[in-house]
């Protein structure tokens, strides 16, 4: 024995994505606010013990099935151009209208947990941004987006947008947003 096992039985793959999706299905159906880790429990036929011994809190399993889908969901795009390659991120990730709630739910959870904000924001929100840095990163090696122009600012532009409207919920936030958007920061970019 090498003394590199954690004490318990190991995770099961098939047990971790059923509360996942369990957690989803939950929060589309109860809204945060009435989510449970019960509930999770419930749904995903898995015992509250094995929620708790894997994730700290109800929040933490719904960041994780939030990494989850968004990676699944929302492609880094490399179609050869600014243009195309921002459009088809912004229409994929706004195309997630369903998942308001969710994320609504997880940013109030955040400004009341510090300890889960700081995992909120480098887990999913710093990731979101890397992965539209990479759009911007690849666009900059074209000649796409000039010299002067920061593109920690782009980003800012992007997701300010996004948090934006999702939490105001004052203006649509569908896929022509996701191309109208993609259009101002080319523009911008230049």
């Amino acid at each position: 024995m090498t003394g590199d096992r954690r004490p318990g039985r190991p995770r099961s793959e098939a047990t971790r994505r059923a509360i996942l999706a369990a957690a989803i299905d939950e929060l589309t159906e109860r809204g945060y606010a009435q989510l449970s880790v019960e509930g999770i429990a419930a749904r995903a036929g898995a015992g509250k013990q094995t929620i708790y011994r894997w994730w700290p809190s109800k929040a933490d399993v719904v960041l994780d099935a939030m990494l989850d889908e968004a990676a699944s969901l929302i492609a880094v795009p490399d179609e050869g151009s600014l243009a195309a390659d921002l459009a088809g991120f912004l229409v994929d990730t706004f195309r997630q209208r369903g998942q308001r709630p969710v994320l609504v739910g997880l940013m109030a959870e955040a400004l009341l947990d510090p300890v889960f904000a700081v995992q909120f924001r480098d887990r999913f929100l710093f990731g979101r941004r890397d992965a539209l840095r990479t759009v911007l990163a690849r666009a900059a090696d074209r000649g796409e987006i000039a010299a002067d122009v920061d593109p920690e600012m782009l980003l800012d532009i992007v997701f300010g947008v996004l948090w934006y409207r999702l939490l105001l919920d004052h203006a649509p936030l569908d896929e022509e947003a996701g191309r109208q958007l993609a259009t101002l920061v080319v523009r911008a970019a230049r």
